[in-house]
Parts: structure tokens; C-alpha cells; sequence
């Protein structure tokens, strides 16, 4: 992108190459309004308050009966439909901050900046010398440089000068470049950028930020990986393989330890002996009531030989 160069004369001296990736970057509407949504509501104080029905002093007391009157029950004087009464639903004090991520904030940036060059909006200052920190000299400059309207003036740093002298000047603003944003741009017509700040501009917004470790990649391209030794690559490689392999190999089934080798008294040399089938297991017998029947014939024929010995006795 071309950008003129201008003296504080107001003549053209050159026109500078800037880079693309930061002022020749396509419009995103919604992408912009989004930014500057958020920039204004972050500048609400949100101190507004009403009162609510049990905000308001008095409506202590029931106006009238509940009933026999002919007329609306009513609770309180202070109530919403009632004249001083409390308001429903209205505005209380809060929080309009909103959070806009870094990488939106930069693309909003460069869309206004790229937005403002394409329009013939935005030009370099080679040098802010002749600026004394009065009025007149920055009234002097803009003159010179044919500005009319609003105008936002981006130094390098913080010159007191610069500030001073467009202090009293209306619709014009001084901004350090680090602290450049969407919203100042789109406030105002022109930019009249020093050339310092437009290349801080441009090497600083043509990367972007990436990651929590602040690893810095190429916007509009990808990063190339670092170089490595052809070594180390095959020898990462055969280690990678030889994992592979070891997962995908079967593994042979272990053999129950015996209560011997288990509790560390077998000889190691000796080779594992066979293992002991398993006793069967006998059955028990459940008693039921079917043995207290059981039990009566026993009993009878206990008592039959008895029975038999008496009578050969008689």
C-alpha cells in the first residue's frame, strides 16, 4: 500500500511502501461494530439507579378495606401504578465491561487502518520539529495540510508538545501509536500518522500473537518448524517404530503362581510342578422338617424288641 509522505509545509516529499497484512486489509463490517460496540459500552460508568416500590419512603399503610368499599384493592400508596410510587424493572447499577479478544481487537485495527488509506484519509508527517506546544503552531500545521475537520494525530511516543498544542483545538486528538484502537479511528476523518509510527504500526500488527506463551506467527502464512538434525529425525523415527511394533506384538498368558513360588520357598531352578486338580466338593444335606418323621419309625422300632422280650418272659 502507497501512503504519501508529507513535510509541515504540506508538500508531498515520497510515497512509502507499507505492508499489506496491515494497511490493505479487506473491510469487516461486523467484525468492526462488534469492536466498537464493546469500546463504548466499556466507557459506561453504569451508576444509574431507581427505586423500587420498597425503595420508596411511605405506603406504609393499606389506603382503604380490602373490600366493601367499591372500589380496587390496593396494598400500598407506594406502588407501581400509583403516582410517586416505586418503578418495575427499572435500571440498576452495573457492569458493561465486555472483554474483546486480542486477536479480534488487532484485525478490527487493521481493517480501519487499511479503510482510511484506501480513501486517501491517512498520511505520514516526516517530522513534528516546528510543533512548540501552542495552538498556533498545531492551527499553523493543520492548515498547511489542508485538514478542515477532524483529525486524530498518532506519534511514536508521548510528545508533551504535540498534546499541548492540540489541546484547545476542537475535533482534534494526539494518540500514541501503542495505544491506537478502532474506535479513535472511526471517531475521526483523518490520520496523520509520523512515519516512525506508521513502521512501529507495520511491525507490530504483521504479526500476531499466538498461544499462552506468546509465540509469534506470521499472520497470512504459517510458521516453519525449526531445523533439526537429520540424525536426531531417524533416530526419533526407529524409536517411534520400534514402539509400535513392541504394542502390536501378542503377549504370551501367564501362568497362575503356585502357593509355593507365592510365598517365595520354591526353588527358583526347579521347573514349575503341575497343579493339583481341584477335591470335589461334597454335598451337603439340608435339614428339614421331613427328619422329625424320620425320626418316629426309629423310635418305634427301638421299641419293638423290648415289647418281644417281655412276652417270652411270660
Amino acid at each position: 500500500m502507497q501512503v504519501a509522505v508529507k513535510n509541515q509545509s504540506g508538500d508531498t516529499l515520497d510515497n512509502i511502501e507499507l505492508n499489506d497484512a496491515v494497511f490493505n486489509v479487506p473491510m469487516n463490517q461486523s467484525l468492526v461494530h462488534q469492536a466498537m460496540v464493546i469500546y463504548q459500552g466499556n466507557k459506561r460508568q453504569g451508576t444509574h439507579d431507581t427505586k423500587t416500590r420498597a425503595q420508596v419512603s411511605g405506603g406504609g399503610r393499606k389506603p382503604w378495606l380490602q373490600k366493601h368499599t367499591g372500589r380496587a384493592r390496593q396494598g400500598s400508596t407506594r406502588a407501581p401504578q400509583w403516582r410517586h410510587g416505586g418503578v418495575v424493572f427499572g435500571p440498576h447499577p452495573r457492569s458493561y465491561r465486555a472483554a474483546l479478544p486480542k486477536r479480534m481487537k488487532r484485525q478490527a485495527l487493521r481493517c480501519v487502518l487499511s479503510d482510511k488509506a484506501r480513501q486517501s484519509r491517512l498520511f505520514c508527517l516526516d517530522s513534528t520539529s516546528t510543533i512548540d506546544g501552542k495552538t498556533k503552531s498545531m492551527a499553523q500545521l493543520l492548515e498547511n495540510l489542508a485538514v478542515g475537520g477532524s483529525a486524530l494525530v498518532v506519534t511514536m511516543g508521548t510528545v508533551t508538545e504535540v498534546v499541548q498544542s492540540a489541546h484547545n483545538l476542537k475535533k482534534i486528538w494526539t494518540i500514541p501509536v501503542n495505544q491506537l484502537n478502532a474506535q479513535e479511528l472511526l471517531a475521526r476523518d483523518t490520520v496523520i500518522m509520523t512515519v516512525e509510527a506508521a513502521r512501529w504500526a507495520e511491525e507490530t500488527l504483521a504479526v500476531e500473537p499466538h498461544g499462552r506463551r506468546g509465540a509469534r506467527w506470521a499472520s497470512g502464512g504459517t510458521a516453519e518448524p525449526e531445523a533439526a538434525d537429520d540424525e536426531a529425525v531417524s533416530v526419533t523415527e526407529d524409536t517411534a517404530t520400534a514402539v509400535a511394533e513392541e504394542e502390536t506384538k501378542p503377549r504370551p498368558r501367564r501362568r497362575s503362581a503356585t502357593p509355593a513360588a507365592a510365598a517365595g520357598t520354591a526353588d527358583p531352578t526347579e521347573a514349575p510342578a503341575e497343579e493339583e486338580a481341584p477335591k470335589p466338593r461334597t454335598r451337603r444335606r439340608r435339614a428339614t422338617a421331613a427328619a422329625g418323621e424320620e425320626a418316629a419309625p426309629e423310635t418305634a422300632s427301638q421299641d419293638a424288641p423290648t415289647g418281644d422280650s417281655s412276652e417270652e418272659q411270660a
